[in-house]
């Protein structure tokens, strides 16, 4: 038997935001094939940190690994687009602090997860839905750093990576401007199962995946 099991943030617990709907891991346990299980283990609110306690928790037969992580490390630091600076040089050094921090974090991370030696995978970040046009731009242009981070550490670990840039493009895909709805929900469930049931994870290369998903819709 096969047994997913998804590590994270709200992305994937996104139960309290669906008003009712099937959240994140009813709809990948809902597409997998029989004989397959999912089990949530990521918890709304996690950052980065938090994962490795998520990871002492695997179930004994857990047989994939998917990962999204990130997004509220960022939100935590949403203040510096509000920062005042004297140049614009002076921005981008507040922004590449924290860029090595999470840097720094989330390469523990992954390092963590391919220690539990399963085929694994992680998620981008991705562009959240703000009502305001401006904190929309601002917040869009700084995760390109972050999500730039996430994609080399899986380059370097030889893991695939689920482009949820790609999947969550509109309006209807948020709960919230940071959450997924039922419809984003599905999106990334349907991408989540393809990735499981397609990938070639034995030949161990780092692929992006999820654009053809789209492409197909």
């Amino acid at each position: 038997m096969s047994h997913v099991v998804l590590l994270g943030d709200s992305i994937f617990d996104n139960a309290a935001y669906v008003r009712g709907g099937p959240a994140v891991i009813d709809q990948v346990a809902g597409l997998l094939p029989d004989g397959w299980r999912a089990t949530l283990k990521a918890v709304d609110g996690s950052v980065i940190d938090d994962v490795h306690r998520q990871l002492e928790r695997l179930p004994g037969d857990a047989s994939h690994l998917i990962l999204s992580a990130g997004g509220n490390d960022i939100l935590g630091e949403l203040g510096v687009l509000g920062a005042r600076v004297g140049t614009v040089g002076e921005g981008l050094r507040r922004l590449a602090d924290i860029r090595e921090r999470f840097d720094r974090d989330y390469d523990r991370l992954i390092r963590a997860i391919r220690g539990r030696g399963l085929p694994s995978a992680v998620c981008t970040i991705y562009n959240p839905w703000f009502p305001d046009p401006g904190l929309q731009r601002e917040a869009v242009t700084a995760l390109c750093l972050f999500d730039d981070v996430i994609i080399r550490a899986a380059q370097r670990s030889r893991l695939p990576i689920l482009d949820l840039r790609a999947l969550c493009t509109s309006e209807e895909d948020f709960a919230t401007p940071i959450e997924p709805s039922t419809i984003g929900g599905d999106k990334i469930a349907h991408a989540i199962v393809d990735l499981v049931l397609h990938h070639d994870f034995a030949r161990g290369h780092s692929v992006l995946w999820g654009n053809h998903l789209m492409s197909e819709g």
